[in-house]
């Protein structure tokens, strides 16, 4: 198998390689500029990665991958116009360096270029991708919204949290390996599998992101400590607490949380980061992180595939969770 590294230069190289030349420029413009913005590229690069694993050659994954790729960004330039957001990767978000009418058609236009590279691929091949990749993009969406309505919610439960995070981020991921799995043409169980493994690791990706958004190190995260709890988001991290809160710790909680706009920002991102570790929902957090990282792991002890490609996988996970890639 090849290194990560390598996926990711593969992947890197094509998407630089894509001329988006068409007319009217201002639609294709900032295709380019939110692709030239990079990121991690997590998704193609296990697109590539199953691909290889499952015997197959990840040269004819490029555009699957491209099309995962793609549909991320795309989703990535329609949140940031939900969220008002100023910057994405340390850059003008589309909409404010266009504008919000350009952001909403160019990030259309993305969705149906993606959806155009499965075209490359011989018609059963063709209809399995794009079968899964419907299933998935309608999945984020409900996830978007599911997201959207929690914000106006006081009954939200752990368990619809999950199932929010679970389509907005994990099937994404899970997709990606199941796309490879289905360019190798393994067997059907072989990507029912590798599609569980994406799912609960992608479950745990985004835990560790919601823990790590209170109790990182801002200088690796990469974004401001607290903003979920500036921003009122229901995360693991307020729910648990709410369930295990005394009276007195519940209703203080629930005060912070009612407010929009606070006086002492610093104050109260110490305070509610002091009720998490009262009522011992950050060690909740990281133990269910742990439940659904450990999970991913047992799918691959009993993947039919080679111990080094297994152990690729596990490496992959390690760097994942990890935030070293």
């Amino acid at each position: 198998m090849q290194s990560i590294a390598k996926y990711k230069e593969q992947i890197a190289d094509y998407l630089n390689s894509i001329q988006l030349d068409g007319q009217p420029i201002e639609l294709y413009e900032p295709i380019s500029y939110i692709l030239s913005l990079g990121g991690k590229q997590i998704r193609p690069i296990l697109t590539l990665m199953a691909t290889d694993v499952f015997n197959g050659d990840p040269k004819k994954s490029i555009y699957a991958a491209t099309a995962i790729e793609l549909f991320h960004n795309f989703s990535l330039m329609h949140d940031d116009i939900m969220d008002d957001a100023p910057l994405r990767r340390g850059h003008q978000t589309v909409h404010e360096k266009w504008n919000i009418n350009t952001a909403i058609l160019s990030g259309d236009a993305m969705l149906i270029l993606a959806y155009q590279y499965f075209e490359h691929y011989e018609p059963i091949i063709f209809r399995d991708l794009a079968k899964l990749f419907s299933q998935t993009a309608i999945q984020v969406c409900e996830g978007q919204q599911y997201d959207i309505c929690f914000e106006g919610r006081s009954d939200v439960e752990i368990e619809q949290y999950i199932k929010m995070i679970q389509y907005k981020t994990a099937v994404l991921v899970a997709a990606a390996l199941k796309m490879g799995a289905i360019v190798a043409k393994t067997t059907q169980e072989n990507g029912e599998q590798i599609y569980n493994f994406g799912l609960n690791l992608g479950i745990a990706f985004q835990l560790l992101d919601d823990h790590l958004d209170a109790f990182g190190d801002e200088t690796t995260f990469g974004k401001r400590i607290g903003g979920d709890i500036l921003e009122n988001k229901k995360t693991f991290l307020y729910l648990k607490a709410l369930e295990q809160a005394n009276p007195a710790q519940k209703e203080e909680l629930m005060q912070f949380y009612a407010t929009v706009e606070c006086a002492n920002e610093e104050q109260k991102i110490k305070r509610v980061k002091e009720l998490f570790v009262e009522t011992g929902s950050k060690e909740a957090s990281l133990n269910l992180i742990q439940q659904y990282t450990e999970e991913a792991l047992h799918i691959l002890d009993v993947l039919d595939i080679a111990d080094d490609k297994k152990q690729m996988l596990r490496l992959f996970s390690k760097e994942l969770m990890n935030r070293q890639m």
